[in-house]
Order: structure tokens, then sequence, then C-alpha cells
């Protein structure tokens, strides 16, 4: 009798350990590649003259949180999704570079841009975007 119960309480916790396995590990939902290569296409147009290369960083900022929201990171801003998916980047620092140059662009009056910046912000997001499986 103790022999049934105690395999009976066996089965049941590796029932809801397989459960709590399979609901962890479900497949990601899929990103649409084709709206995002469209979207990047897009904002890469703006890097052809230094006064849209602000509008450029921010447009990518935006591309990468609405990747992070499909994706399921959680968070309540940006940064706290950011944090959620560290993981998952293989370059992390990048990302966070392009984040607070953003930032620093709607926060700050007359921020001055270089191209070296412009262009590690975006190499950034991109690489970001492509561990996400957006690009």
């Amino acid at each position: 009798m103790k022999t049934e119960l105690l395999i009976a309480v066996i089965g049941a916790g590796l029932a809801i350990l397989g459960l709590i396995t399979f609901i962890a590990r479900r497949p990601r939902k899929d990103l649409n590649r084709k709206y995002y290569q469209k979207k990047w296409r897009e904002l890469q147009k703006l890097c052809a003259r230094s006064e849209t290369w602000p509008m450029a960083i921010i447009l990518a900022d935006s591309l990468l949180d609405e990747a992070l929201k499909k994706r399921r990171f959680k968070g309540k801003t940006m940064g706290e999704r950011m944090v959620a998916a560290q993981r998952a980047m293989t370059g992390n620092d990048a990302m966070w570079f392009a984040h607070k140059m953003r930032n620093k662009l709607v926060h700050e009056v007359d921020t001055k841009l270089s191209e070296k910046d412009v262009k590690n912000a975006l190499i950034g997001i991109r690489q970001a975007l492509r561990d996400l499986g957006a690009l």
C-alpha cells in the first residue's frame, strides 16, 4: 500500500515537472523578418545625411524595443526589457551604447553626433535584432 502511494506521488511529481518544463520551453513567437528588414532599410536611408542621423538612431532603438516586446521579454521600460534579454545578446555593450545614445538625443538639447558613434550605435542595434531573429 505504501509502495503504491509512493509510486503515485513520484509519478505525479514527474508529471508536474514535465508540464513545467514544457511550458518553460515553449517555442518563441516568430518575428516577421520581412517587416523588420523593410523597416531597417528605411532607417538606413536616414544615414545619408548627418541631419537625419538622430532620427535613424531613435527609429532603430524603437524597432529594437518592438522586437523585444514581440519576443515577450518582461519589463515596464525598454531598459528593463534589455536587462531581461542580456543573455540572448552577443553584443550587449553595443546595444546599451546605442540605447544610451538614443536617450541622450531625446533628453539633451544640442547633442552632437560623430559618424563613428552613429555607425557603432546602428551596428549594435542591428546585431541585437539579429540575435532576436528579426534580421
